[in-house]
């Protein structure tokens, strides 16, 4: 070995780094990354990353969710809105005043027929008027005296028939000779006519009565129905003949 390999090999470690920059502690500095001074994948100093293309405008020029991005279209959306709650609003008023009315009528119904079961108890206090007026009708021709009961007696109907009619509203009316209505007459016995063609009143046996315009009680009569006509043999047999 030579003298000159040796003397390399014997040379002393703190001379080996001779020549490079020392940090503190005599440790060697590190040497700062090739390029510009700035970290690996981050922008230049002074300069801004810049958006990707496009989608800087394309976000401000979005329209809100749930609105058209055209002025005409946001028109025409919201005249539709408009229309539908005037819609609505007509409909809640139209609803709101048929409440009205018909709670109106109805207490004006309550006060009307506020006392119909009062008058109902009078109306049979006035069926016996009209049978003792009846009963005494054929006795006061023949003596001072019952003519006498029969005319104050008379007098007491009309007058109580009178105050219930003006003062309540309870009205008589007369049933005798007038069409038959289920709605206002009652049919307790019936009876068959060739002169008639349709149900008729025949005689009446209770006086209807009516309380503001509205049927209380039925009148209770006796009804004639029409006839229905024999079917003779000559129309029997040409009955047949037209089946033939």
């Amino acid at each position: 070995m030579s003298k000159h390999h040796h003397k390399n090999a014997n040379e002393d470690p703190q001379t080996a780094g001779a020549g490079k920059p020392q940090g503190e502690n005599g440790q060697p500095a590190q040497e700062p990354a090739a390029g510009n001074g700035t970290a690996p994948g981050s922008a230049p100093a002074g300069e801004e990353q810049a958006a990707p293309n496009g989608t800087g405008e394309a976000a401000a020029q979005a329209a809100p969710p749930g609105e058209a991005a055209d002025p005409a279209e946001r028109i025409a959306a919201l005249e539709s809105k408009l229309a539908e709650a005037n819609d609505q609003y007509l409909r809640k008023a139209a609803d709101f005043e048929n409440y009205r009315k018909r709670m109106i009528r109805e207490k004006q119904d309550a006060v009307d027929y506020a006392n119909q079961s009062l008058l109902l108890d009078l109306i049979q206090v006035m069926d016996d008027f009209e049978r003792a007026i009846k009963a005494a009708e054929t006795l006061s021709q023949s003596s001072p005296e019952f003519k006498n009961f029969y005319e104050g007696v008379s007098m007491i109907e009309k007058r109580l028939s009178s105050q219930l009619e003006n003062k309540w509203g309870l009205k008589r009316f007369e049933s005798a000779g007038q069409p038959f209505d289920p709605n206002r007459h009652e049919a307790m016995m019936m009876d068959k006519s060739a002169g008639i063609k349709e149900p008729v009143v025949q005689e009446e046996y209770y006086k209807g009565y009516t309380l503001k315009e509205r049927v209380v009680r039925p009148a209770k009569v006796k009804v004639l129905m029409p006839e229905e006509p024999a079917a003779s043999p000559e129309n029997g047999a040409q009955a047949g003949a037209e089946l033939d």
